[in-house]
């Protein structure tokens, strides 16, 4: 019995030493035009990722941020194809321009690499029908990351209204921007590729639309609208003059509406949701603030406010979740916020957006 015991408890520890003994997943980072790259350079040490090496041919921009963060010259390549050959990462997270995704996925698809992309997947269905099918030849995850996809409070919106709180689903409102790229001091790197109708599908209505068409289409468990209405305006000639710096996207489905007001003219810098429900509301203010509104008579409600601490790891942050997903953890749902089904969806509604405020008139989706 002793003798049993003694060889469950030292079976117990080389687990739990193998366990904490695991590799951090090896990540190569495809471009550093995008600023969310931050995100990655200056993020704590968990010990789940390791950032191998650096694609970016500005060796200026490179120095700059190497500098701000702290990491080595030394990691960084001119080429993704020879930060691949020299450093064999295991992922590749992309933060050049959208356009430049689809090169991304075909450097590392063939090699069995994984990619996580920024917000959208792709500038167009054409870029986005490419990717998924080397994703799907070559077994590699393609996920997508979104800044709302780690917001405590979407979360607790979607699992009110799964309970029923509000009553059946009639009517989303998503605001998401701020007050624009060039007055909010976006780096010039940033700027040429962010206000430019290729390199990143459009402006606003591509930037800030996609939040809503995620959160949407996440929401409605990966249905497609019937039909697509945007217009756009152009507020900041000045500012943004290739692009749009503001749209309203409407989505109609069977039993339910979508309002979607990507903008860079928002005073204040907002990523907010409303639900609708026939008994109520939830406003997800913010990403931690959620208020529930109960409706009493004709205009009154019941209030209440909740302040949510963040999601549990790897829940919380979108390169833990990478490492999960790869490792094998966590196996993503068809509907999942970052997950490929998710954003053919959106990428699919944002074409039609664009097309719909190019041609004034209304899309039906193809379903």
């Amino acid at each position: 019995m002793l003798r049993n015991f003694i060889a469950l408890f030292f079976c117990t520890i080389n687990l739990s030493v193998g366990l904490s003994q695991e590799k951090p997943l090896k990540i190569g980072v495809a471009g550093l035009t995008h600023t969310h790259v931050h995100w990655i350079l200056g993020r704590e040490d968990i010990s789940d990722i390791e950032i191998v090496g650096i694609a970016e041919p500005n060796r200026e921009l490179a120095q700059r941020y190497a500098d701000q963060h702290g990491f080595s010259m030394d990691l960084v390549y001119d080429s993704l194809e020879e930060m691949i050959a020299a450093t064999k990462p295991e992922a590749v997270t992309a933060f050049g321009t959208i356009y430049d995704h689809l090169e991304v996925v075909q450097t590392c698809a063939p090699k069995g690499i994984h990619v996580m992309v920024e917000k959208p997947l792709a500038v167009s269905m054409g870029h986005a029908e490419q990717m998924k099918a080397l994703a799907e030849k070559h077994n590699i995850h393609l996920l997508t990351n979104y800044e709302t996809t780690w917001y405590p409070t979407n979360h607790k919106a979607k699992e009110l209204l799964d309970q029923g709180k509000i009553g059946d689903l009639r009517k989303v409102i998503v605001r998401d921007g701020h007050r624009g790229p060039v007055k909010i001091g976006v780096n010039q790197e940033f700027l040429e590729w962010l206000q430019d109708p290729v390199l990143n599908g459009g402006g606003a209505i591509t930037d800030f639309g996609c939040y809503g068409a995620n959160l949407m289409t996440w929401l409605k468990e990966g249905a497609k609208p019937n039909t697509v209405t945007a217009v756009t305006q152009q507020l900041q000639a000045e500012n943004n003059p290739k692009v749009d710096d503001d749209a309203t996207i409407i989505l109609t489905y069977d039993d339910s509406q979508a309002i979607l007001e990507p903008s860079w003219n928002w005073p204040i810098g907002r990523k907010d949701m409303e639900l609708y429900g026939l008994t109520g509301a939830i406003y997800a203010d913010n990403r931690n603030t959620l208020r529930i509104r109960m409706a009493e008579g004709y205009d009154g409600y019941d209030e209440e406010q909740m302040v949510l601490e963040e999601r549990p790891s790897p829940y919380n942050d979108p390169f833990s979740l990478l490492a999960a997903v790869v490792r094998g953890k966590i196996t993503l749902s068809p509907n999942d916020l970052s997950s490929l089904e998710n954003n053919m969806v959106v990428v699919e509604i944002l074409d039609a957006a664009r097309k719909s405020a190019q041609n004034g008139e209304t899309i039906n989706l193809k379903k």
